[in-house]
């Protein structure tokens, strides 16, 4: 896919994806959604790409959604033609035209097999912050800012942040945010836990990079990934069982890897790893371990 709204560069192993509507503060639409998506699927077929940094053009992250329709940009059946309905009438919420376009990249993104940081350059409100959230770890310029409006636009949350948001900051943290509506700068994100860093914006490329590079450096590629999905799975089991069943797993398919063979015998004789097993195609056998299910 050749992409208008996003750049897509790759250095160093480190892709960077640039959300690029500078004249619009980045503001996001249906053509960022799919390529976003489209980014991500990329970045995952790439054993060359070992993390990812998401940041925004010009001064902006991502202002939010696009409201150059005006009073009808949340009202689908008006943009996209009605949505399907049932016998007694009622709207049919298994048709796709339902969903929510944000839950579909924050979806995607926490698919996603590498390391995601974001690198926040100023305003993040609404889907600017929400796609945030299914990112590892967020590093904010002292110029950010950070809003869920969605109190004040008569609407509701979106993107999965209602499961995201809350174990990221805590329920309370997130209902104050979202109840009022309210944009707020780095340092209170950075004491809310939204973002673990906050620094000057000629340090926030550098700093997410230099992040970036230490995930890649010394590790294996394989191990990273099922570390991502093993963490970010496991913050919804209802028991410590369910961890240790992965955990059992993965111990059993990496200890018999290449990689693990490798790992152990570079430490022993003082010298650096080099690890072969690729996330294209060397994922252990009973990846993905979750139940997959069809959007109803």
């Amino acid at each position: 896919m050749a992409y208008e709204t996003i750049k897509y560069e790759v250095a160093d192993q480190i892709l960077t994806i640039t959300l690029n509507r500078p004249d619009k503060l980045n503001a996001f639409n249906a053509q960022m959604q799919a390529e976003l998506i489209d980014a991500f699927d990329a970045a995952d077929k790439d054993d060359n790409v070992r993390a990812i940094i998401v940041t925004g053009a010009g001064r902006g992250f991502c202002a939010g959604a696009d409201l150059s329709s005006g009073a009808n940009t949340f009202d689908r059946d008006a943009r996209r033609g009605p949505v399907k309905r049932l016998a007694s009438g009622a709207v049919d919420y298994s048709d796709p035209q339902v969903r929510d376009g944000g839950g579909q990249v924050t979806l995607r993104i926490f698919k996603c097999l590498k390391p995601v940081i974001a690198a926040v350059n100023g305003p993040a409100v609404g889907i600017g912050v929400t796609m945030q959230l299914a990112m590892d770890i967020r590093i904010a310029s002292d110029a950010a800012r950070f809003g869920f409006v969605f109190s004040q636009r008569g609407i509701v949350p979106e993107a999965a942040s209602s499961w995201f948001l809350p174990r990221i900051v805590g329920i309370s943290q997130a209902l104050e945010w979202c109840y009022s509506g309210r944009v707020f700068p780095a340092q209170e994100a950075l004491a809310g836990r939204l973002v673990s860093k906050v620094v000057a914006p000629d340090d926030l490329l550098p700093t997410a990079r230099a992040l970036a590079k230490e995930f890649a450096a010394k590790t294996a590629p394989v191990s990273v990934a099922l570390i991502r999905q093993m963490m970010w799975r496991m913050m919804g089991a209802d028991d410590p069982m369910e961890a240790h069943k992965v955990d059992s797993r993965g111990i059993y398919a990496r200890g018999r890897s290449d990689d693990v063979k490798e790992g152990v015998v570079s430490f022993l004789e003082k010298r650096p790893a080099q690890f072969k097993n690729k996330v294209s195609s060397d994922m252990p056998d009973y990846f993905p371990w979750w139940t997959e299910r069809d959007y109803k």
